[in-house]
């Protein structure tokens, strides 16, 4: 029967079943694990030893950089090894009810990449990689493309350095900056009541459990036209339209981090200028999803909604964004 256990321990060897959470409001006790064979190895790879954090601190902070990792994932067109799993885990082919799927089968079919995070992170040769990320000693930015992240990136068999090294507000980030902290302060005697926070996932980075997205899931689904997939509805010249103007507004906002020094109007200037480009590209990016979302079948008036918008204002704006004529 489902039981609450810790997420690395969730796989019954024996009969091949992954136990699913006990509060979650689903029909099924367990998800069939016999042709993933990798989640049982990761499982008994990791064997709850995790040493320094402990294994739920350490194990907690995997989940959470690897959870922030399948939410973008979906979008990702040379992520192939996620989809292949959570169809295995949906008995072959989760079909409509992929996103459901998504939900109920999230810890399952990441585990292999949990397990191979957590035990990067307690690797010294790995916090080493950061330090000389870091400068070693002589401080900079952490490189869009450091060493830690590729090294990381191999480890887990993807090519995730990127969005991993981009997600300067993501849990990974805090780790190596916490690694950072203690390497420049060997030596040095501890300050009192300070604990490491290595370790310490903060409320916003935590993965919402299952029984939350089940909620979050059937509100939506009573609204007309979001039961439709995103890739199945939009066309992959709209979604890689998108995807650029999101990329290109990250890209403007990481190089203003370098700018602000030099007499005060030129740094203003040089900052207004680039702020005002990164947020046309995220007008267009935003202007793109909403006909997405409208053409997908989601009523004008909840996309309206959600981008806090007059609905005729809104539907004015649409008709000169992605191509769209007044149908009149």
């Amino acid at each position: 029967m489902a039981r609450y256990m810790p997420f690395w321990s969730r796989v019954c060897i024996r009969h091949g079943r992954w136990l699913l959470d006990a509060d979650a409001d689903q029909p099924f006790e367990y998800l069939d694990m016999r042709n993933l064979p990798e989640v049982a190895a990761a499982q008994r790879r990791w064997a709850g030893g995790a040493g320094g954090g402990g294994p739920e601190r350490v194990f907690a902070l995997a989940a959470a950089v690897v959870s922030r990792l399948w939410e973008q994932a979906l979008g990702w067109e040379r992520e192939t090894v996620w989809p292949q799993r959570l169809h295995q885990v949906a008995g072959g082919d989760a079909g409509p009810e992929f996103e459901w799927w998504r939900v109920v089968g999230r810890e399952a079919v990441v585990l292999p990449e949990v397990v191979a995070v957590a035990e990067s992170l307690l690797n010294p040769a790995m916090s080493e990689l950061v330090w000389m990320d870091s400068g070693a000693g002589r401080p900079r930015l952490l490189p869009a493309d450091g060493l830690f992240c590729r090294r990381l990136g191999e480890r887990v068999g993807r090519e995730w350095p990127g969005p991993l090294a981009a997600d300067h507000g993501g849990p990974l980030i805090a780790w190596m900056g916490g690694i950072i902290r203690r390497r420049r302060t060997a030596g040095r005697p501890p300050v009192p009541g300070y604990a490491d926070g290595r370790w310490w996932v903060r409320r916003e980075h935590q993965p919402v459990s299952m029984a939350g997205q089940l909620r979050v899931l059937g509100k939506e689904n009573r609204a007309p036209g979001s039961g439709r997939m995103w890739r199945a509805t939009v066309s992959a010249e709209q979604r890689m339209l998108i995807g650029q103007a999101i990329d290109s507004a990250e890209e403007q906002l990481l190089q203003l981090r370098g700018v602000q020094t030099g007499p005060t109007a030129d740094v203003a200037r040089r900052l207004l200028h680039g702020l005002g480009h990164s947020a046309g590209l995220l007008e267009a990016a935003w202007k793109r999803t909403a006909v997405a979302a409208v053409d997908g079948g989601v009523p004008l008036e909840e996309v309206a909604r959600w981008v806090d918008m007059p609905v005729e204002v809104l539907q004015k704006m649409l008709m000169t964004t992605g191509g769209r004529e007044d149908s009149g």
